[in-house]
């Protein structure tokens, strides 16, 4: 789960290309650990948890379980917690401090050893892993002891890139500019060994940014009547940029806001029919490049003037068993049309799928249907020529599938216990896209993750476990699109923590 944040500024304003902007305060706070002897750093020191804003009340967790409380006299950013008589004892540690009416978000991670060895670092890339011309890429690499030095690598190299002293930091930033696969250590002392390793991170170049993801609002296209208006979301692999919308070769100045500096809705109050739109984007910069194009999407514009398709089911039974395949056949009066497959809902009908055909038909699959799958089906076809007339829709052919929606399977990403303080991670998996999933634990739901536009699994994090999550642990998911519906639960998965 990330952690909690406070918009200081509402998006959704509307935006001009140059303006899109926000401010975010982070509330999670740090923890490091205080060496009082480089020499031996786990000898003599403490851990220090610093939070964002002054505060009565601080946490240390230790292996996942309340380790130490403390509630101050008056308000502070930091507090240090002396361990053993000053001695650092093996664990791992997170600490969150009390702000409000509630409890902030676990710290970063620390691991202490105990022992003349050093645990690695983290390194993590920002804002992506890749480098192109204009962009600044940077290596964050973090350590759980305050000024070290560190030192960055890549394969393949014999010496050290660079050396970075911290100073009063637990963080250096190295920037990047070529391709590679790297990683980090750091040491306490001059003489000292360095650490093990991070994790490595691989830097791509290319050529130019990746391409971002254009979509119609709320991921329901429709079938649009003459001068009707719709919202393309356009949505970048990274933040800070500006976007631009084209249409044939053409940047279209249409209205534009915004809820996050990822995206950007266009406002298409009378949009054009056929297309292909397309978005892309680039940093604010100078000298930056524009990213590749997103994949193309058309809009479908009927003015009902055509006369309407036949729609069949293939096979013809109107009540398939779960699991089946339905095709559903568009059958036009002539060649060369666009057909799009629309499905019945509450508010207005949506595209279920839209094909170019050089034939006077199109052959829709709906392939292992389930209960969600039940709805009333019609289709229309477009001609994709001036004036680009369209069809009225044919006559509907109504599905019904019995039986409940397919259980998910559970899958957990480790072998054996788990380490306490550590993060144990379970995959869900369904046939059912676009759902949200949630982790059980005795018929509580403990996490959930997905939502529209997800895939067929997710991974459920229980972050930082302890003896208390051990236990049996299944899966289900939701569904509110047509009409809200819930799985079985998967089959148990259980957890042990080490020690427990």
């Amino acid at each position: 789960m990330s952690a909690m944040l406070f918009s200081l500024l509402l998006w959704g304003l509307a935006l001009g290309p140059e303006t899109e902007a926000a401010t975010w305060v982070e509330t999670r706070p740090s923890l490091w650990a205080e060496a009082e002897w480089p020499l031996g750093p786990w000898a003599r020191g403490n851990l220090t948890c610093r939070a964002v804003l002054s505060t009565q009340d601080f946490q240390l967790f230790k292996d996942g379980v309340v380790q130490d409380s403390v509630h101050l006299d008056l308000p502070s950013t930091e507090q240090h917690f002396l361990l053993g008589a000053g001695t650092l004892v093996p664990g791992l540690y997170r600490c969150r401090a009390h702000m409000g009416s509630r409890w902030t978000e676990l710290s970063n991670l620390v691991e202490v050893t105990g022992t003349e060895s050093l645990p690695p670092p983290s390194l993590s890339a920002e804002p992506v892993p890749w480098v192109t011309p204009g962009l600044n890429t940077s290596l964050l690499c973090s350590a759980p002891l305050r000024g070290v030095t560190f030192l960055l690598e890549r394969e393949g190299d014999e010496d050290f890139l660079e050396v970075a002293e911290a100073f009063q930091d637990t963080r250096v930033v190295f920037r990047v500019h070529r391709a590679g696969k790297y990683s980090c250590r750091y040491r306490t002392h001059a003489a000292g060994a360095p650490s093990e390793p991070s994790s490595a991170v691989s830097i791509h170049e290319l050529g130019a940014p990746p391409a971002p993801q254009l979509t119609f609002h709320a991921s329901a296209e429709v079938v649009l009547r003459p001068g009707a208006g719709v919202t393309l979301d356009c949505v970048a692999p990274l933040s800070g940029v500006e976007f631009q919308l084209w249409r044939d070769g053409e940047e279209l100045l249409v209205p534009r806001s915004s809820t996050s500096p990822d995206r950007v809705f266009f406002a298409l109050e009378a949009p054009a029919p056929g297309g292909p739109y397309t978005c892309r984007y680039r940093l604010r910069h100078p000298g930056t490049a524009w990213s590749a194009d997103s994949a193309p999407i058309e809009l479908l514009l009927s003015d009902g003037t055509l006369p309407a398709p036949e729609l069949s089911a293939e096979p013809a039974d109107l009540s398939p068993a779960p699991g089946s395949l339905v095709r559903l056949r568009c059958v036009a009066p002539r060649a060369g049309l666009r057909f799009a497959l629309v499905r019945e809902e509450r508010s207005e009908p949506r595209v279920h799928g839209s094909l170019r055909s050089a034939e006077a038909e199109a052959l829709f699959e709906l392939p292992d249907v389930s209960v969600r799958d039940s709805a009333n089906y019609s289709c229309v076809y477009v001609d994709p020529a001036p004036p680009f007339a369209g069809s009225a829709p044919s006559a509907p052919v109504h599905l019904r599938v019995d039986g409940p929606l397919p259980r998910p399977q559970l899958q957990p990403l480790w072998h054996g216990a788990v380490t306490a303080g550590r993060d144990a991670v379970l995959r869900c998996k369904s046939r059912v896209p676009d759902v949200v999933y949630e982790l059980l634990r005795e018929g509580q739901v403990v996490e959930s993750q997905g939502g529209w536009d997800h895939g067929p699994e997710a991974d459920l994090v229980l972050a930082y476990v302890g003896p208390q999550h051990s236990g049996n642990y299944s899966c289900r998911y939701r569904s509110w699109w047509p009409v809200p519906l819930e799985s079985e639960a998967s089959d148990p998965v259980e957890l042990l923590v080490a020690g427990s």
